[in-house]
């Protein structure tokens, strides 16, 4: 391509954004959402996702739009749509469906349209490239192409970013990977790496993340059995971590938009082709299965018959990000609720209002004036609960009570007398 292309990125989430950012630097780019809230948002220059700092944002050339139509006559789409899954734990493909038949609808021919959204093997040529097809009119191959580029996004880390990390690559013809290739060439330093086909491109991203699901479950499956032994698995992995070879993961809640739910779009994949996957859906239920355990052991150590009130510090599904996806913290509260207890959350990076619409708790904005907790639950480990204090503890829990620490951010606080300890 003599000129330079012009790229629309659809979907300006956690992914979205920082790419369409990177991009607007080198190719003139668009950058499209539905949600004209979001739009609204960014055109102000805030990001509340907090992945593009708003200085960057608001000196960016990027073009922001909520309307359709403007994306026409553009030669590169990048769709970047989230891939849940639904109640039964198989991969919805809403999202990517609305996106292609969006996408169809203004295409012209020559067009390239890019997927980043993580998916099973065959997606992209077997539902996508079809679903374009039939609402655009144009032919697959020869009007229209396709390419697979997997995110790899990770929220909150400021040292893997868009510009830095290997870009994953593959078209459907040489032609197209190479124009991928100049494409994401010129926005990461870390170059690209050209898959065998699409289909390969689609199966490494999906089992990165597996592949971490995995190792977590070990690690939680261990916290159990050392648990059992009265050792705390923290104190095991450090000996443990002083050897060379030795990987290096901690237990807790698995949630996020992918290690917890890319693992079924793979163990799908599997089914459908006559493979019983055991071990990627046996990690799957021992991480799902982490919230219960620990507030089945939060209720044993508060005593049987002991309705109390608890504290739940953290929501995210991470620490240190506003990012609510798939958080496993709500399976601590269900639990808890379920056993009579009264359970209050404060979270200082979520938006209380996502928090309400999306899991129906209200959290607390402040922890002024919370007093007197029979135990509070360090769930997520931002930097300001690792702040905290003795005199802290003592503000926050009656005599005799409890802190339960998932993540190991008080193991080497001064706890104040009287108030006992729990952790993994």
């Amino acid at each position: 391509m003599s000129k330079l292309p012009r790229v629309a990125v659809v979907g300006l989430g956690y992914v979205g954004l920082p790419l369409a950012v990177a991009l607007a630097r080198h190719f003139p780019t668009l950058g499209f959402d539905i949600d004209q809230k979001r739009i609204g948002e960014l055109k102000r220059g805030h990001d509340r996702t907090l992945e593009v700092e708003d200085s960057v944002l608001r000196g960016s050339t990027l073009a922001l739009s909520a309307t359709l139509d403007d994306m026409r006559g553009y030669d590169v789409y990048i769709v970047t749509v989230p891939t849940p899954v639904d109640r039964w734990n198989q991969p919805d493909l809403t999202p990517v469906r609305a996106a292609c038949k969006s996408v169809g609808g203004i295409i012209g021919k020559g067009a390239t349209i890019v997927f980043e959204s993580t998916v099973y093997p065959g997606v992209t040529e077997d539902i996508c490239g079809p679903l374009l097809e039939e609402v655009s009119g144009l032919k697959c191959g020869s009007d229209f192409f396709l390419g697979y580029s997997p995110e790899r996004i990770n929220p909150g880390d400021r040292e893997h970013t868009v510009d830095r990390i290997t870009k994953v690559i593959a078209g459907q013809n040489a032609e197209i990977t190479e124009l991928l290739a100049q494409v994401y060439g010129v926005v990461t330093t870390g170059g690209v790496f050209r898959a065998a086909s699409i289909k390969v491109a689609e199966a490494a991203k999906v089992i990165e993340n597996a592949q971490r699901d995995i190792n977590i479950a070990f690690i939680n499956e261990i916290t159990m059995i050392f648990q059992r032994l009265g050792i705390s698995v923290y104190d095991v992995l450090e000996a443990a971590g002083t050897k060379w070879n030795f990987l290096k993961f901690s237990p807790g809640l698995v949630g996020g938009h992918c290690i917890g739910v890319d693992p079924f779009y793979l163990a799908e994949c599997a089914k459908m082709h006559g493979h019983h996957p055991e071990i990627i859906l046996a990690g799957r239920r021992i991480n799902d299965g982490m919230g219960p355990y620990v507030a089945d052991r939060v209720c044993e150590l508060l005593g049987t018959g002991i309705k109390g009130r608890i504290l739940i510090l953290g929501l995210t599904f991470k620490e240190n990000v506003p990012d609510l996806r798939n958080t496993k913290v709500t399976d601590i509260v269900e639990k808890l609720q379920a056993r009579g207890h009264a359970v209050e959350v404060h979270d200082p990076m979520a938006d209380a209002e996502e928090a309400k619409e999306h899991y129906g708790i209200t959290l607390r904005t402040t922890l002024d004036g919370a007093l007197g907790y029979d135990a509070i639950i360090g769930a997520v480990p931002h930097d300001s609960y690792k702040a905290f204090t003795p005199n802290t503890f003592s503000a926050l829990l009656k005599e005799g009570g409890l802190v339960a620490d998932i993540k190991g951010l008080w193991r080497n606080a001064e706890l104040p007398a009287g108030i006992r300890r729990w952790g993994l």
